[in-house]
């Protein structure tokens, strides 16, 4: 399994073999929305731009939007969010991912945090 990079907007992204690019949100995130009661997520086939809205993340809270960590061509959404929204809360880093972007092989993730860099950001945001 690759490393975790991670946006300021609080998404997750894990470059996998050939471009595929894994995305969610951060632990931080979902505590910070509460319980999540609804995803709507984009369709396969949909083209997404790296800081453009991708999804929409609904809690008790408040509305939310995930955007997209990378640019590419979304391949695969997770469905079962559809009918269950809590996995975000609880596997937000596993099961709960949202989409999987087929992107540039060479993509660079340089711009993003390491996990460390991300830890300490969300430290210095209490």
């Amino acid at each position: 399994m690759s490393e975790l990079r991670f946006t300021e907007d609080h998404e997750w992204v894990r470059l996998e073999d050939g471009g595929l690019a894994v995305v969610g949100i951060s632990e931080y995130a979902q505590e910070q929305l509460g319980e999540i009661v609804f995803v709507e997520l984009p369709e396969v086939g949909d083209e997404v731009e790296q800081g453009a809205e991708t999804a929409v993340i609904e809690s008790v809270k408040a509305a939310s939007e995930l955007f997209a960590p990378v640019s590419g061509t979304v391949t695969r959404i997770n469905e079962a969010l559809n009918d269950e929204p809590a996995l975000v809360n609880e596997d937000p880093i596993g099961e709960g991912w949202f989409l999987q972007i087929e992107t540039d092989p060479d993509e660079s993730l340089d711009g993003l945090m390491t996990e460390d860099e991300y830890l300490r950001y969300v430290e210095g945001l209490g």
